[in-house]
């Protein structure tokens, strides 16, 4: 007898797969830019100073959008800083992360960078220190065509066409009072508001994002999304969701089970959306874009001595070495970003080169997969169609942080151009392997593409810069499927991905 058994129907199906589920976030932090993508004198740089090898991952990878560029930096941001000839750039002091910042990449450069990698920009405007008229400059810069003052400046600058950036966020985590120039959530609100009627006078198509809560353990989260919307909801899209997961205390069932508050932070974000938008009697639906979202060991880092009282250029912050179990979450994130693309229209995994990120690089040296990087990247490639939401009868477990959950989760997505599907797996069983029995009747499956897994007998094991292929997904060949039933064995705290047709 199967441990779990799941039902996979068209009938449950959620909405469409959103490439923009799987984007990617740069900021200027740390060695993200610079050491990170960005190395002039790598063996492997352009003209621009990009490293080629970083753009290789990049597109393995699979992001589809990328958020830029910032982040608790852009609060304090001058974006004139980073246009024009780089030799007369000035260097500035970002607050945020108490480093030296020398502007030889800014919007111009991203730009190419994100041509290289096939990825959508999604750009942040400052609202902490700045407001209505930086955000109109910027974008008059960034969008008009030609024959304005700041649009001729682009053209000056050595960028002919304009940038055509749809998507657009109204600042960053404007409720945390480490954010340069936070407010309240009706200082806030009233700010993005007004930004946002005069972006859209600019340009009525853009897509703006309000800031949302920077984690669901605000004390204002709920209220803080009630009340920046009741200001600002005729005149925006999205509003953003952050959440920042770790292992506690050994706690591995509670972090095992992050994904239990993703979906409270996914479901109160979007009552309290629905709630403001039936109070004004509007016919619009307020998404979400879960625009951070990744493992970090926080706590750690603000033990350590990373941030100090000198003044560095890309000092190495946040770089923290993921480990299976990492990863293992990480995949079941995605997972319950997946199940909710109905309304989580937009996500991006912070960050993507060295801080937090799925790839690590050395300066001169190579660049390399963390164990985070194989879930994402899987999924991206195999997620295609309509997302379907399982039916799930699986055995609960106890967690200290998250009540019950599930030992075993999953999602699926089917592709009815291709009659091909994909299902995603995630095990919380620390000790022993389950089997699941997957009905996919209703797909007319009859034969396995591909099946792989993310686990190891050490669930803390890890891939680093002295030993980089430590851990890599492998073939699960416990997957059979017959009569319409797909079986598959997952050992414990594993990530499987199995693609059929």
């Amino acid at each position: 007898m199967p441990d779990s058994t799941i039902i996979l129907d068209r009938a449950h199906t959620v909405g469409p797969v959103r490439s923009r589920t799987f984007g990617s976030f740069v900021e200027h932090l740390g060695r993200c830019v610079y050491d990170g993508i960005y190395e002039p004198g790598h063996p492997t740089a352009n003209e621009d100073g990009f490293r080629l090898d970083v753009v290789e991952l990049v597109k393995e990878l699979g992001s589809t959008t990328i958020r830029y560029p910032g982040g608790n930096f852009v609060s304090g941001f001058r974006w004139e800083d980073s246009v024009g000839p780089r030799e007369q750039r000035p260097v500035r002091r970002d607050l945020a992360w108490h480093s030296l910042e020398t502007n030889q990449v800014g919007l111009d450069e991203f730009s190419r960078w994100l041509k290289l990698t096939g990825s959508e920009l999604m750009l942040a405007v400052n609202l902490g220190t700045r407001g209505i008229q930086a955000a109109l400059d910027l974008l008059e810069y960034a969008n008009h065509p030609a024959g304005t003052a700041l649009s001729d400046q682009r053209i000056a600058n050595g960028t002919p066409e304009p940038h055509d950036i749809r998507m657009w966020c109204l600042g960053n985590e404007m409720d945390g009072p480490w954010q340069t120039g936070y407010r309240t959530a009706d200082d806030y609100g009233k700010l993005a508001a007004r930004t946002a009627a005069a972006m859209k006078m600019a340009d009525k198509d853009l897509e703006l994002v309000v800031c949302g809560s920077s984690g669901s353990g605000m004390p204002t989260f709920g209220e803080w999304e009630r009340i920046v919307l009741e200001h600002s909801y005729d005149h925006v899209d999205f509003i953003s969701a952050h959440a920042y997961y770790q292992e506690r205390g050994g706690d591995l069932g509670t972090f095992l089970a992050s994904s239990v508050d993703m979906q409270y932070f996914i479901d109160t974000v979007v009552a309290t959306a629905d709630h403001v938008g039936y109070k004004l009697k509007s016919k619009k639906k307020i998404n979400i874009s879960f625009d951070e979202w990744n493992i970090w060991y926080l706590d750690e880092h603000q033990a350590s001595d990373e941030i100090n009282d000198e003044w560095r250029y890309a000092p190495r912050q946040l770089e923290d070495v993921y480990s299976v179990a990492d990863a293992v979450v990480l995949g079941n994130l995605l997972i319950t970003l997946l199940k909710n693309s109905d309304r989580v229209q937009s996500a991006s995994l912070a960050q993507l080169v060295n801080v937090i990120a799925p790839i690590m690089t050395e300066p001169g040296g190579g660049a390399w997969r963390q164990t985070t990087f194989f879930p994402f990247s899987l999924t991206s490639r195999l997620a295609r169609g309509s997302v379907l939401r399982p039916v799930i009868d699986s055995p609960t477990y106890e967690t200290t942080g998250h009540g019950d959950a599930d030992i075993v989760d999953a999602v699926a997505t089917y592709d009815d151009e291709t009659a091909s599907g994909s299902v995603f797996l995630v095990s919380r069983d620390q000790t022993q392997a389950r089997t699941v029995s997957i009905d996919v009747r209703d797909l007319a499956a009859t034969r396995i593409l591909e099946s792989v897994t993310l686990s190891d007998d050490d669930v803390y094991a890890k891939n680093t810069i002295d030993d980089r292929n430590r851990v890599a997904p492998h073939a699960n060949d416990s997957a059979t499927l017959e009569d319409g039933r797909l079986t598959v064995v997952l050992p414990p705290v594993s990530w499987t991905a199995i693609a059929f047709a």
